[in-house]
């Protein structure tokens, strides 16, 4: 017999649907670490799958900072759904603007890894290299060292690597955030491109 305290319990711990939690831990007779394991690997699973559906619809996210009631620094991010029930919801039209809100403070140059140039990889390598051939390094532990600071280079300056601005809100990067919306909401969401404009600077 499956109780409501455990299948509390597993929601809590995975973040998965109360029907989701009951039938896990029916299938592997109230195990809970196998219960566990199973929500892991269909999360995966379905994380997969929502990532092949068509973005369709979507909604853009507003930030505007002011200084002495002048506008001086403005993002738009655009967050896409699959359907317009989705973009409506104000749970999705709050995400939008939390994530302009990010852009304005954490000023990213890409939205993911991916799109960042080889180019400016290798130019960060050859600094990070050089710096340590500087303090006499040797190259074992150079190697090491440029390893740890492209990680670090990523979360600096990558969107989905970035950790979310506001942890009273989402504590975790904006990648995690934007994965745990799509599976709650059950549709594949993303950030598809974002703008920022400063006073005295240039667009990003």
């Amino acid at each position: 017999m499956i109780s409501a305290k455990d299948v509390q319990k597993l929601r809590q711990a995975t973040g998965a649907g109360m029907m989701d939690a009951k039938k896990a831990l029916q299938e592997v007779d109230g195990d809970f670490e196998k219960a566990s394991r199973l929500l892991l690997e269909k999360g995966i699973a379905d994380a997969r799958k929502r990532g092949e559906r068509a973005q369709g619809q979507g909604s853009v996210g507003v930030y505007i900072h002011k200084q002495a009631d002048r506008p001086v620094l403005g993002v738009l991010v655009e967050l896409a759904a699959e359907t317009d029930f989705v973009a409506k919801s104000e749970e999705f039209q709050r995400a939008a603007n939390d994530l302009a809100m990010h852009v304005a403070a954490a000023n990213p140059r890409w939205r993911t890894r991916e799109e960042v140039p080889p180019d400016a990889i290798e130019a960060e390598k050859e600094l990070i290299t050089a710096q340590a051939r500087n303090e006499g390094k040797s190259d074992d532990i150079i190697s090491k060292m440029v390893e740890g600071k492209l990680k670090s280079f990523y979360q600096d300056y990558v969107l989905y690597e970035q950790t979310f601005v506001n942890p009273d809100r989402f504590e975790g990067t904006v990648g995690e955030m934007v994965e745990q919306l799509s599976s709650a909401m059950g549709e594949n969401i993303g950030v598809t491109q974002f703008a920022r404009l400063a006073v005295g600077g240039r667009p990003s």
